[in-house]
C-alpha cells in the first residue's frame, strides 16, 4: 500500500480575496487551490466618497470567505492527485496583508460584530493602503525623532500611515467611542491564526508585523513605552499597557492547533498544528526562495522588496527609507529587510480603467507600447499616485506625467507609467547598495511578473540586472504552506523547506545593452524630479528636463528611421 504524500495548506488573505492553496511537501507541487472573494464593499474593500484615502474591509468577510475557499482547494486536490484526502494535510500557514490592524473585544472578537458598530467602518479593519492617518503618522515620526530616534532607525526613519499606531490613533481622533470600545487591537496576519486555533482571547502575535509596522523591537523590550505613547495620544498608552510584554514570534512557530468548529467549517482534521502568520510579502520572499544575497519583488497592486541577512554576518546598518530592519521576520536566524512601492498593478489599473479609451486592455497597450523604444515617447512620469512608501515614505505625494505634447498617445503614457515603476525600483536598489546591502540576484514573483514579458523585460533594462521569475505562480501562499510544513514537523527549518519547495522558472529577461544606455540617461532626468517634488530640493537642473525628453525622443525616433 503506498503510504500518503504528507501536504500543508497556505492561506493568502489578499486585497480582494483569500486563496486557499493545497502543496505538496515533497516536491511543492501546488494540486488544489481555490479562491473566494471577499463580499462587503467594492471589490472587498469598503470605500467613502468624502475621504478618498479610506480603504476598510469587514472582518467577517475574511471568516466567510476561507471556508468556501478551503473547499474549493479540496475539491481540485482530489481531482488533481489520486488519493489525496483532507487528512492528508498536516499543517497550516497563513498569510495577509498588512499593516492591517482591527479593533477587537476582550475576547478578541471583531468589535464590527458588536451590533453598535455593525455599520461603522471606524470598526472595521483598517486595510494597508487606507491612508486616513497621514497626520498622526507624522506626528510619531515627529515626536520619535525628538524623544526616541531608536524607534525610527529600525523603521526606515519615518514612520508611515499605512502602519499599526498611526491607524489606532487616527481612530481615536475621529471616532473615540469605537476606541473606548477596544479592548485591543492586533493585525490580520495574528488575528486569523487566533481565530483558527480558538486562541483568540490569548493570540500569538508575530514579529513580521509587530517589527515592520508596530516599532516592536527587543532592544528597548518590545512595543514602545506606555509614556511615550500616552504623551501622543492616551488610547495609545492604554493599548501599550493592555498589551503588556509580550513576546513576538517568528512564522515557524506555531499559533495553535486548529478548532473543531474550524476543521467542520474548513473540512479538515482537528488539531493540526496552525503556523503564527506573517506579511504576505514576507511569506511570497519565502515562496521565492529567499536567500542571502538575492533580493525578491513581490509584483501586485504594489510592491514589496523583500531581502535577509543572517545573524552570523553581524549588524546591519539602519538604512534610511526602508520598511524596516528586523530579526526574524522572514526567515530565523537572519535579519529581514523591506522596502517596496505603493502602486505598481494599482497604477497601470488606474490607467487602463480610469483614463485609456474604453476598448483598451492591458494586452493591447502593452503589445503597442512594445514597439517603442525607451526614450521615444518624450515622456517621464513618477510613480507616486499612492504615494511614495521607499525611500521618501511620503503617502502625500501624488502622480506626475511631464513632456505630454498633441502627438501623446494611450500606449506612450502606458510604457511610461511602466518605466515609472521601474526608475522606482532602481531608486530602491541604489539605496540597498549605498547602505552596502548587496543584491547578487532579483527573483521576482506575482501576477505581473507572470503575465507581463514588457514590465519584465524593461526593469531588466532600467535596473541593468537580469530579472529571474519564481517557478510558482502562488509565492505568497506557497511560503504560507512552508510555513505549514516546519510547524508539523515535515522539515526541521524554513531554509530545509525551502530546497524542496521552490525554484525558479527558466525564462530570465536580460538587459539590452543599447536600450540600458537610454535608461541611463533618462534615469537622472527621473532623479531630478524625484528629489525636487520629494525632497523639495534639485540634484539637476529641472529646467532642461522636458528639453531633454525631447532630445532623446528625437534621437530614439531617428534610430527607428
Amino acid at each position: 500500500m503506498k503510504t500518503a504524500v504528507p501536504c500543508t495548506l497556505g492561506l493568502d488573505y489578499g486585497t480582494n480575496t483569500v486563496r486557499a492553496l493545497v502543496v505538496r511537501t515533497e516536491d511543492g507541487a501546488e494540486i488544489g487551490q481555490g479562491i473566494a472573494a471577499y463580499s462587503h464593499g467594492e471589490c472587498g474593500v469598503v470605500l467613502d466618497t468624502r475621504e478618498p484615502e479610506l480603504a476598510r474591509q469587514h472582518p467577517a468577510d475574511y471568516l466567510d470567505a476561507v471556508g468556501m475557499a478551503v473547499r474549493e482547494a479540496l475539491v481540485a486536490a482530489r481531482e488533481h492527485q489520486r488519493g489525496f484526502l483532507p487528512e492528508h494535510i498536516l499543517g497550516i500557514g497563513v498569510d495577509t496583508t498588512g499593516s492591517t490592524p482591527l479593533p477587537v473585544d476582550s475576547r478578541g472578537r471583531a468589535l464590527a460584530e458588536d451590533p453598535r458598530f455593525a455599520r461603522d467602518p471606524n470598526a472595521y479593519a483598517w486595510l494597508w493602503k487606507d491612508h486616513t492617518s497621514t497626520v498622526e503618522a507624522g506626528r510619531i515620526t515627529t515626536a520619535a525623532a525628538k524623544e526616541h530616534p531608536e524607534y525610527l532607525a529600525k523603521c526606515g526613519g519615518v514612520y508611515s500611515s499605512e502602519w499599526f499606531w498611526a491607524k489606532i490613533w487616527h481612530c481615536a481622533h475621529v471616532a473615540p467611542e469605537v476606541a473606548a470600545a477596544a479592548h485591543s487591537w492586533i493585525e490580520l496576519a495574528d488575528w486569523i491564526p487566533a481565530i483558527l486555533t480558538g486562541t483568540e482571547a490569548m493570540p500569538v502575535r508575530g514579529i513580521c508585523t509587530t517589527g515592520h509596522k508596530g516599532l516592536y523591537h527587543e532592544a528597548w523590550g518590545g512595543f514602545p513605552e506606555a509614556g511615550f505613547l500616552s504623551s501622543l495620544h492616551p488610547e495609545l498608552g492604554r493599548l501599550r499597557r493592555a498589551l503588556g510584554s509580550i513576546h513576538c514570534v517568528t512564522s515557524d512557530q506555531p499559533a495553535g492547533r486548529l478548532s473543531a468548529e474550524w476543521a467542520d467549517r474548513m473540512g479538515l482534521c482537528q488539531g493540526i498544528p496552525v503556523a503564527s502568520g506573517a506579511l504576505d510579502a514576507h511569506l511570497g520572499a519565502v515562496g521565492s526562495g529567499i536567500a542571502p544575497g538575492v533580493l525578491v519583488k513581490i509584483l501586485g497592486t504594489s510592491t514589496c522588496d523583500i531581502m535577509v541577512h543572517p545573524f552570523s554576518k553581524g549588524a546591519l546598518p539602519d538604512v534610511p527609507g526602508l520598511c524596516g530592519i528586523v530579526p526574524g521576520s522572514v526567515l530565523s536566524g537572519h535579519h529581514g529587510l523591506e522596502a517596496g512601492q505603493s502602486a505598481v498593478g494599482d497604477l497601470f489599473n488606474w490607467f487602463v480603467s480610469r483614463c485609456a479609451p474604453a476598448d483598451a486592455t492591458h494586452e493591447s497597450l502593452s503589445a503597442e507600447a512594445s514597439r517603442l523604444r525607451p526614450g521615444e515617447s518624450g515622456l517621464l512620469a513618477l510613480d507616486w499616485n499612492n504615494g511614495n512608501r521607499t525611500v521618501l515614505v511620503d503617502q502625500r505625494l501624488t502622480g506626475l506625467l511631464l513632456g505630454q505634447t498633441l502627438s501623446t498617445r494611450p500606449a506612450d503614457i502606458y510604457r511610461a507609467l511602466i518605466e515609472a515603476t521601474a526608475f522606482g525600483a532602481r531608486v530602491i536598489l541604489e539605496r540597498l547598495n549605498e547602505y552596502c546591502v548587496t543584491v547578487d540576484r532579483i527573483v521576482n514573483c506575482g501576477g505581473i511578473a507572470e503575465k507581463s514579458p514588457l514590465v519584465m523585460q524593461i526593469y531588466a533594462d532600467v535596473t541593468g540586472r537580469p530579472m529571474q521569475i519564481s517557478r510558482s505562480t502562488q509565492t505568497c501562499a506557497l511560503g504560507s504552506a512552508i510555513t505549514g510544513a516546519v510547524v508539523s514537523g515535515i522539515y526541521p527549518d524554513m531554509v530545509a523547506a525551502q530546497q524542496a519547495m521552490t525554484g525558479v522558472q527558466p525564462t530570465v529577461y536580460r538587459p539590452n545593452p543599447p536600450d540600458v544606455a537610454t535608461y541611463n540617461r533618462l534615469f537622472p532626468l527621473y532623479k531630478t524630479l524625484h528629489d525636487a517634488f520629494g525632497l523639495g530640493r534639485s540634484t539637476g537642473d529641472i529646467g532642461r528636463v522636458m528639453k531633454d525628453l525631447l532630445a532623446l525622443r528625437d534621437e530614439a525616433r531617428t534610430r527607428r528611421e
